[in-house]
């Protein structure tokens, strides 16, 4: 192991370098409004080749609303001792988007280092769990080193919009990629000292809420049915939903479960027309013992609420949705 530390604390320039090229690539998704991750994937790709890799497979989804018609998936491997079982560590190519650049200090796409400090798009997540695991293929093929179990590399997309044409991809296809013995490894969070592992994870919800009322100019509201007001009000009730949901572990930070009203559609396009249509979205992390059935339901409660007290109808669609497993006991 200690040739292994002596290694990796010599590749500072490597680990730089290569964050540096894949900052330099916008690789956001379609539902982001970006051109999907195919760009990185080949960069990827002729890394690993040379690197010295030859056992690499694509796995691409079909998707239209990329340019290439599809979302790639790459797997790599090096043989070990026991060829039957792989030790896979799982890193996404795709990025979120950079939000407000007047809120960036420097171009998000242009990686800044401030000594140890790494600042750019996608450099945390994920680009520290694809750099490490090359890293770690690296040190195998240099040193000729043969782990005692195949090592497997997988680097797929679709991670930040649901990874239907991602890693749900590659298990419902391709179950053949993986062994029933085969091991994980998820480098999606860390911490300075790499002195924690994540045993857990709370349940994702991602919810569209739409507020249908009835449009009027602004100055008869008589008129009309104003969905910015119920909307407002539905909003106001979901955060509620953190003193009924209000359990507390400490195997999660923040210990409890988090309701947070985050994105809004535009409605209207000048000042004095009411709206009849207001969209927004709501981003749910829910510790794993509460069901997201039951979450959906008290919200559609609150809603219907609403829908009395203010004459709207409203309606309910799921952009994400992932009832978390029970977690790994810490002392595993």
């Amino acid at each position: 192991m200690q040739d292994l530390f002596a290694f990796l604390e010599s590749q500072s320039d490597y680990v730089v370098n290569l964050q540096r090229r894949l900052t330099a690539i916008p690789a956001v998704g379609p539902k982001n409004g970006g051109p999907g991750e195919e760009a990185k994937a080949e960069f990827t790709r002729e890394h690993l080749r040379g690197l010295g890799l030859t056992d690499i497979r694509d796995f691409p989804a079909p998707d239209p609303s990329v340019p290439c018609g599809f979302r790639p998936n790459i797997a790599a491997l090096i043989p070990g001792r026991d060829t039957a079982r792989t030790f896979w560590v799982i890193s996404h190519l795709d990025i979120v988007p950079p939000g407000d650049l007047a809120l960036w200090n420097s171009d998000p796409y242009e990686l800044v280092q401030n000594d140890d400090l790494l600042i750019g798009r996608g450099v945390e997540d994920n680009q520290q769990g694809l750099v490490s695991s090359l890293l770690l293929a690296r040190y195998l093929l240099e040193k000729k080193t043969v782990p005692p179990m195949n090592y497997g590399l997988l680097f797929v997309s679709d991670e930040e919009t649901g990874s239907v044409f991602g890693l749900d991809y590659v298990l419902r296809e391709h179950p053949e990629v993986f062994g029933k013995n085969d091991l994980f490894l998820i480098p999606d969070f860390g911490q300075p000292d790499s002195g924690m592992v994540e045993v857990a994870e709370k349940s994702m919800f991602w919810l569209q809420v739409t507020v249908n009322g009835r449009q009027c100019h602004a100055s008869t509201p008589e008129k009309g049915v104003n969905t910015l007001v119920a909307a407002a009000d539905l909003i106001l009730r979901v955060r509620g939903l953190y003193r009924e949901f209000a359990d507390a572990d400490p195997l999660f930070d923040p210990p409890v479960s988090t309701f947070e009203p985050t994105k809004k559609e535009a409605n209207v396009g000048n000042i004095n027309t009411l709206p009849g249509r207001d969209v927004f979205y709501v981003d749910m992390r829910v510790l794993p013992h509460y069901s997201l059935d039951t979450v959906l339901g008290r919200i559609q409660d609150l809603g219907r609420e609403v829908e009395r007290e203010h004459g709207v109808s409203i309606a309910y669609a799921t952009v994400q949705r992932e009832q978390a497993a029970p977690p790994t006991p810490p002392d595993a």
